[in-house]
């Protein structure tokens, strides 16, 4: 038999396609979907029913209908694209700053997820090509909600890992300033005032909040500390990435920089004090601290690192966990240990602020503390709590320009999405084209 008349053949294929999708539903885990194998052998053995109902077929000689022939293509594109979003990779573009000088705004990712695994939709009624808005409306129906469940992808994540995953303050937005953290602002300006001038709010299930790049810095299980901005993991120092930078205080002689120097460094905020004289906030990679260092007319280049007091009397209120007695800053930081799924802890009143929005909000738990300060969990006062997930901790390689787990906490294993794998487009924001491509980028592999 040639290799035409074998690719033809319909036992072949039935073989073929039956063998890929029950690999599928063994990986889907799911097997009442075996019912699907009768499909299959009705399309390519006895072919009863007409399961592509819109298509038509053409007798020898009759004109094709083209519209018929491109709601075919729409119809085939549309399940296709929406199979490979769910399951294998996904589209995403940088919407900001926090990941510079590894990733970088403008830049358009595909981010697979076959490595932590594919999540099932929790919220499967979604207008196709869509996450969560079309036309300033919400693109989903929470008519159908499923439980968390993630299939077997090929590890788990580690620490260094760049990650995309749902921000975790994303399940309450506020209509007129969507990017902005809800929570954020009630502390800081009331509920009222953020209600008032930016509401209403509206409620967003778990895998339809925006989606957020970051590295992971810390697993569960491990205890964060974050020394002079430098990274430490039970207790060894973390690799300092070469993309990783921090904003540095640059004293020249009383000249500026050349603007071709601060372009070929790729520095593009570099506001220029003459009273210092120098540049009192300039973000930069260890590589360039050298680079600048080095320049003749440069007196000294200063790390603006934070420390307790902090630069703001109000700044505990910004940083995790919101509260003045844990006296850290984004530079100085911790120790914090990563809440891992079947570990205990004993719960106190200072510990609580650390764990309230795992227990309540991501695990789904009521909880309240009595006048007496008792600990109630579900009606059942308690002084120990069981973790039922695995919560990572993130940060933004733009160490100082980036919100990140240091301003809104953990980061829960169900709100994972996928690992960005490659860079197929890179735009500048407020450039025209072609200057606005960054073309060294295309298809760059992260």
């Amino acid at each position: 038999m040639k290799l035409r008349d074998l690719y033809h053949n319909k036992w072949v294929g039935l073989g073929f396609w039956s063998l890929l999708y029950l690999l599928w539903v063994i990986w889907l885990g799911n097997y009442w979907f075996l019912l699907g194998l009768g499909i299959i052998f009705d399309l390519h053995i006895t072919k009863k029913v007409k399961w592509f109902f819109w298509k038509k077929e053409y007798k020898e000689g009759e004109k094709r209908n083209e519209l018929l022939d491109w709601l075919d293509a729409i119809i085939f594109a549309v399940v296709v694209v929406t199979f490979l979003n769910i399951f294998f990779v996904q589209a995403f573009k940088i919407p900001s700053s926090s990941m510079e000088s590894t990733l970088y705004t403008g830049d358009h990712l595909f981010v697979e997820k076959l490595t932590f695994g594919p999540k099932v939709p929790e919220t499967p009624l979604t207008i196709p090509f869509t996450h969560n808005v079309i036309f300033g409306k919400e693109s989903y129906s929470t008519l159908i909600q499923n439980d968390y469940r993630r299939l077997k992808g090929f590890r788990e994540v580690k620490n260094g890992d760049i990650v995309v995953f749902g921000f975790p303050h994303g399940d309450t937005v506020l209509t007129k300033a969507p990017a902005d953290d809800y929570y954020s602002l009630v502390r800081n300006a009331g509920r009222k005032y953020a209600i008032d001038n930016f509401g209403p709010i509206k409620v967003r299930p778990s895998d339809k909040k925006d989606h957020y790049v970051k590295r992971c810095v810390a697993i569960a299980g491990d205890t964060l500390t974050v020394t002079d901005g430098l990274v430490y993991i039970n207790p060894q120092k973390q690799e300092v990435y070469p993309g990783i930078q921090f904003s540095y205080t640059v004293v020249t002689n009383g000249q500026r920089i050349n603007k071709r120097i601060l372009e070929d460094l790729d520095i593009e905020d570099s506001y220029f004090d003459s009273n210092l004289p120098g540049y009192p906030y300039l973000l930069l990679t260890a590589d360039k601290v050298d680079k600048v260092k080095a320049l003749s007319n440069v007196v000294s280049v200063d790390g603006n690192l934070d420390v307790y007091p902090p630069d703001y009397p109000d700044s505990y209120l910004s940083i995790f966990p919101f509260k003045p007695e844990y006296q850290w800053t984004r530079d100085n930081y911790g120790p914090l240990w990563i809440p891992e799924k079947g570990a205990t802890v004993e719960l106190t009143l200072e510990n609580l602020p650390l764990y309230e929005r795992i227990i309540s909000t991501y695990e789904k738990h009521q909880l309240s503390v009595k006048d007496d300060g008792t600990i109630v969990i579900d009606g059942v006062a308690t002084s120990s709590y069981t973790f039922e997930l695995n919560y990572y901790f993130m940060m933004g390689d733009n160490r100082h320009n980036s919100l990140d787990s240091r301003y809104w906490g953990f980061v829960p294993e169900d709100h994972v999405v996928g690992r960005p794998a490659m860079v197929w487009l890179s735009t500048k924001i407020g450039r025209k084209f072609p200057a606005n491509i960054r073309w060294g980028r295309f298809f760059k592999f992260v």
